[in-house]
């Protein structure tokens, strides 16, 4: 298997095992107080059902980048279990679309049921790579991504991809982490995994 295989591979069996047992999830911090601390309104996330919040991995708070308008389409690369896009359906309303796109078949399993609890019918969710995303060019007004393009082999292509869907005048909004250039390899061996 190739060094690209194997790091997908490894990716959504991580994001498995947060979609399935949330509570065992040691390196990272995920969850509703993870949210929170991020920057997300408290309020609106003790709104939201556990099952739609527990399994949160997010490094930021994309939504905050920019307002939504109703009857906008919203892409979320990477939805994981669908908070992003959650809140992103409510606020563009029943004139507007969301489409979650992630790698993990069990995330996906998992947003599409927090969409149905919701009764949100204005959201789908994709199991895809982002890196060659299922939607026509021009179809989407704004982008939104949440510690996922860090976790992205061909980042151009996530990139290119990105820009492809996004109506003249769109924009993304992204929350990620990156590592500097002054951070030694030593550094990185005593800091972790790539997804610590």
């Amino acid at each position: 298997m190739s060094t690209i295989a194997n790091l997908r591979a490894a990716v959504r069996d991580r994001f498995a095992a947060v979609a399935a047992a949330p509570q065992q999830e040691k390196k990272f911090a995920v969850g509703p107080a993870s949210a929170k601390t991020l920057g997300y309104d408290a309020a609106e996330i003790d709104a939201l059902p556990a099952s739609a919040t527990e399994s949160f991995c997010g490094v930021g708070a994309p939504l905050a980048l920019g307002e939504l308008w109703p009857g906008q389409t919203v892409l979320d690369l990477g939805s994981g279990a669908g908070l992003d896009s959650l809140l992103a359906a409510r606020r563009v309303g029943p004139t507007g679309k969301v489409v979650g796109v992630d790698l993990c078949p069990e995330m996906v399993d998992k947003a599409r049921r927090n969409a149905q609890l919701l009764e949100l019918s204005n959201i789908e969710f994709l199991e895809a790579g982002i890196e060659k995303l299922p939607l026509a060019d021009g179809s989407v007004d704004v982008v939104i991504s949440n510690g996922v393009f860090n976790l992205c082999p061909d980042k151009r292509a996530v990139l290119a991809e990105a820009f492809r869907v996004l109506r003249q005048g769109g924009r993304l909004q992204m929350a990620d982490i990156l590592l500097h250039e002054e951070v030694s390899r030593e550094e990185v061996a005593r800091l972790g995994e790539w997804s610590d």
